[in-house]
């Protein structure tokens, strides 16, 4: 079993002129269920995680109306203000629908790095707990700090970071990244995404380009703690599903098949609680 944990559908006219741009023509158009099923089937991907790219409640509304007329989509990861008065309200109201796994404030376009650990937050981070919901990280490195506080003080709330953090894969670096995460990495409630590296890469990428950076995120939180996804289709921005597919199953190729079993698919299940 292949579930692809992370992959996004959008429609232009509902962005507003938001990302993507007209300049990034490979994504500059409507991406619905149909465009995706072949490249499932032809990958042997039996269900995925839809993820939110857009802020709005709207657009989460829209994700989980297409879930449940695309039977591969086994979860949705939407949107709300957390730090909107009534979020507690409006977190019951998602988490009602049984395909609504978690949330994803968009952290990467935030100024304020701190913003996750902010104590207002409270109110909206104990309502994820006690619905059962997930928190995903969009975070690059400048924000890992802040999101180890919050995930000190929230050891209920289970956390998968986006994309690796999107480390600094095209200039060959580290930076603080290297030990931040190995912090995260510390808390049992953390787990991370192997998705997003490629187009963090050079435009001529290798898999030896991503072979350090994916080694270090299966040393510190191991196997049961990696899960694989796409992010169809921005992943077609830099080679496409299955030159991603194929470099990710290099990658991890001197695991066991166990091992490669559970980054694949089982422990998106587990994390995401779907079966």
């Amino acid at each position: 079993m292949r579930i692809d944990a992370h992959q996004h559908f959008w429609q232009l006219a509902a962005r507003a002129g938001g990302w993507p741009p007209p300049s990034l023509a490979a994504i500059y158009r409507d991406f619905a269920p149909e465009d995706l099923a072949p490249l499932l089937a032809e990958h042997g991907v039996t269900g995925t995680v839809l993820v939110q790219s857009l802020p709005s409640e709207a657009d989460t509304d829209w994700l989980l109306a297409l879930a449940e007329r695309a039977g591969f989509i086994r979860a949705v990861v939407g949107w709300t203000d957390l730090l909107a008065p009534d979020a507690p309200a409006a977190i019951a109201r998602l988490a009602s629908n049984k395909k609504l796994k978690g949330l994803r404030p968009m952290l990467q376009d935030l100024d304020d790095e701190q913003w996750i650990a902010n104590p207002a937050l409270a109110p909206a981070l104990n309502a994820m707990v006690e619905h059962g919901l997930r928190l995903d990280a969009l975070v690059l490195p400048r924000h890992l700090p802040a999101l180890l506080q919050c995930a000190r003080e929230y050891p209920l709330l289970a956390i998968v970071i986006d994309h690796a953090a999107k480390p600094p894969i095209a200039d060959a670096a580290f930076g603080h990244w290297r030990e931040q995460m190995a912090q995260l990495a510390a808390l049992p409630n953390v787990h991370c995404k192997l998705s997003g590296l490629v187009t963090e890469a050079k435009p001529d990428w290798s898999v030896d380009d991503l072979r350090p950076y994916v080694s270090h995120v299966l040393e510190v939180f191991g196997a049961q703690r990696v899960i694989w996804g796409s992010d169809w289709p921005v992943v077609d921005l830099a080679g496409g599903y299955g030159a991603w597919l194929a470099a990710s199953e290099s990658l991890l190729a001197h695991l066991g098949q166990q091992d490669r079993n559970d980054i694949f698919g089982l422990n998106a299940c587990r994390f995401y609680g779907f079966d």
